[in-house]
């Protein structure tokens, strides 16, 4: 079933203004959810709508909370999101930054008290839109263990690092798991086995069983202890930016609310894009092996995906969008 994107979006904005978002933050944040399902990652565009309109009624995100600044040091400020809408708090975060960059080359803003910004990558096109390199990354409640145990004891904190091109911009947007939990929810929908294991069971067993990860909510970090590393790394650096919660404060609160995040940008006029061209034209040069169907830098796929979603209509889960269509009726 596929759904003209305006459609989508125009649903979104309907509850999410009967849920008491003033019209702005409304269109802003169904547009994020929106644009989401129209790049590819459904999981957190339609799919995941349900999810944050329950985390709205239970009180964990306020519509009406705006971010504050608390402290600026130089061209890194620290501000508060007061629990408001993740998606719309990290557009504000980024856009922040990107200011800072416009003015002065480089920009940092370190966010506390925020939610769950869904699509991480949003962040990183928004810096290259905007002209700059964008850095941005967050932590989450624990959902992957440290490299030597088996529970879970690190946040699955993404990392998006994106770089402005004429041709397509190169965004980055990776999980530390060795699966997003997202991609894990595809595998487990159709009862596919993982290519690779991916986390552990309930009783501790490495496992291709992306039900039984998620049942656990035990994932593997990418690259063994350089993923456990660096995750922990990401959550240090958050806590000590932020002055925010940590992925153990959050976790034994026992809710993904009040995440720390952080949004770097970076402006230079001269990229030497020439200089990008050659890398990417150098890496897509090597031989596509086994069942590869093809070399893509990060991006590429979700822009193709862009394109053909706007012409044809926006793929969808049609009992999902039964339920988001019922919503606030």
């Amino acid at each position: 079933m596929r759904i003209p994107y305006l459609q989508l979006r125009q649903e979104f904005e309907r509850v999410l203004l009967a849920l008491g978002f003033e019209p702005t933050k409304a269109g802003q944040c169904a547009t994020l959810f929106a644009d989401n399902s129209r790049d590819g990652v459904y999981t957190h565009g339609l799919n995941r709508f349900p999810t944050f309109v329950g985390h709205v009624r239970a009180g964990l995100v306020r519509p009406g909370a705006e971010p504050e600044l608390l402290e600026a040091n130089g061209l890194v400020e620290r501000w508060d999101g007061h629990y408001g809408p993740g998606p719309t708090n990290a557009a504000a975060g980024m856009a922040r930054a990107i200011e800072l960059a416009q003015a002065h080359g480089i920009g940092c803003v370190a966010l506390r008290h925020t939610n769950h910004w869904m699509r991480g990558g949003s962040y990183g096109w928004q810096a290259a839109e905007g002209g700059c390199i964008g850095l941005c990354f967050t932590n989450t409640i624990a959902n992957v263990t440290p490299w030597g145990g088996t529970d879970a004891r690190l946040g699955n904190n993404p990392l998006v690092l994106a770089v402005p091109r004429p041709g397509g911009h190169l965004v980055l947007d990776m999980a530390i798991s060795q699966y997003s939990f997202g991609k894990m929810s595809t595998y487990a929908a159709a009862g596919e086995p993982l290519p690779v294991p991916g986390g552990y069971d309930q009783a501790g067993h490495l496992t291709t069983d992306a039900g039984a990860i998620m049942t656990s909510q035990r994932g593997a970090p990418i690259g063994f202890w350089k993923g456990s590393g660096l995750a922990l790394m990401l959550d240090v650096v958050l806590a000590a930016l932020s002055g925010g919660r940590s992925t153990a404060d959050i976790t034994q609160a026992g809710q993904e609310s009040g995440v720390s995040q952080c949004f770097i940008a970076i402006r230079q006029p001269a990229l030497h894009q020439e200089v990008i061209e050659h890398i990417l034209q150098f890496t897509k040069s090597s031989p596509s092996g086994p069942g590869s169907t093809g070399i893509f830098y990060p991006g590429e796929q979700s822009l193709a995906t862009r394109t053909a979603n706007l012409a044809q209509g926006i793929p969808v889960n049609e009992a999902i969008w039964q339920q988001v269509c019922a919503l606030e009726r």
